[in-house]
């Protein structure tokens, strides 16, 4: 029997064919899905975010917490570099002091023992050759 050829794209009575409708209800089906897929999605991007967020925050409490302590041990340093600077000053003036004291003492214990303390421990000699 042949077909009229202006039904020949009319499938709609084809055996295992879907209707248009079903067709539609089908499309709208896999948009629903994807709908489903896309929020599913979005609501665990959102939930990542919301931990990101969290740990950018305590991430930014730690950091600050760490320049606060950074700043203490900065301070503390310089007081400590400072207290060694002077303590090394006054070490190096009592040495002096004791040099001169222990100098001044042995110029009186060369004048006790009848030396002149001034005299020139290596006398220089003449060559009379």
């Amino acid at each position: 029997m042949p077909v009229d050829p202006l039904y020949i794209e009319d499938t709609d009575d084809w055996l295992g064919c879907p209707t248009p409708l079903e067709t539609c209800r089908h499309q709208l089906a896999l948009y629903e899905n994807e709908f489903e897929e896309l929020n599913l999605q979005l609501q665990q991007s959102r939930e990542r975010i919301f931990k990101l967020v969290e740990m950018h925050a305590a991430a930014s409490a730690e950091c600050e917490t760490l320049r606060s302590q950074l700043s203490v041990a900065k301070s503390e340093a310089l007081d400590a570099s400072r207290r060694a600077t002077d303590i090394e000053t006054n070490s190096n003036w009592e040495l002096m002091a004791n040099d001169k004291h222990i100098a001044e003492l042995r110029t009186q214990i060369r004048i006790l023992s009848g030396d002149n303390p001034f005299k020139d421990p290596f006398p220089h000699q003449r060559d009379n050759s």
